[in-house]
């Protein structure tokens, strides 16, 4: 995978949240794995408390499985899964974030970072979000259970909606789309934007967007 040549090390990570939108709604668990030569070399899985007085809506335990029983007996305070993230990606001068639908999980990363203090650790190392490159490579439907079964990953990885387990399924798609074509260090900092309703909340500087048609073509690397 050429992507080694330009990093040492690649942290995949998934949040699971209350709903979808970060500027209401919070991260309750968030997971991470960090790939050195190739391998899993650490990761990181936390639980979230909610504020005190907020409960989790049911369709969400229905979606993740996860409680609020299990957030309070299990989950950590804001602060200390903020540190907690923040020490996982030091280290390495040359580091790469990939995330599959990344720019809905960095939005909920940089919420959580930024009342610690924390959101500079995002400005160093690059972004890779892995869903622009399967939508460039496969037809609708997108969604992580899909890319799984495209690629044939299925006895190694589930879409459990387990933060976690969709870290890890991230990484694996990662490998198998670079056996495929080995083109992802084009897509390095390249998200793919709605071409109805554009960019999904706040647009990260470091990135650039370009809008990414239903029908596949050109990769949009190639596209202006």
């Amino acid at each position: 995978m050429r992507l080694w040549e330009q990093f040492d090390r690649i942290v995949a990570f998934d949040t699971e949240t209350t709903g979808v939108d970060f500027r209401r709604d919070r991260i309750i668990e968030i997971g991470a794995v960090s790939l050195e030569n190739g391998a899993e070399a650490r990761g990181m899985d936390l639980f979230i408390r909610l504020p005190e007085g907020r409960r989790l809506d049911p369709f969400i335990t229905n979606l993740t499985g996860i409680t609020q029983e299990r957030l309070e007996a299990e989950g950590v305070g804001d602060q200390e899964a903020a540190g907690a993230f923040a020490e996982l990606l030091e280290g390495s001068e040359r580091l790469l974030i990939v995330a599959y639908n990344a720019q809905f999980d960095l939005n909920f990363l940089f919420c959580l970072l930024r009342p610690w203090g924390l959101a500079e650790v995002l400005k160093k190392p690059r972004l890779l979000d892995a869903l622009t490159v399967y939508r460039d490579r496969r037809d609708y439907p997108h969604k992580l259970e899909n890319a799984i079964a495209a690629y044939h990953l299925e006895d190694r990885a589930v879409n459990s909606h387990r933060a976690i387990d969709d870290a890890r399924a991230a990484a694996l798609l990662l490998e198998a789309m670079a056996e495929e074509r080995d083109d992802l260090e084009r897509y390095v900092d390249l998200f793919g934007a709605h071409p109805k309703y554009g960019v999904s909340g706040r647009r990260i500087a470091s990135v650039t967007y370009r809008v990414q048609p239903y029908e596949r073509g050109k990769p949009l690397y190639e596209r202006t």
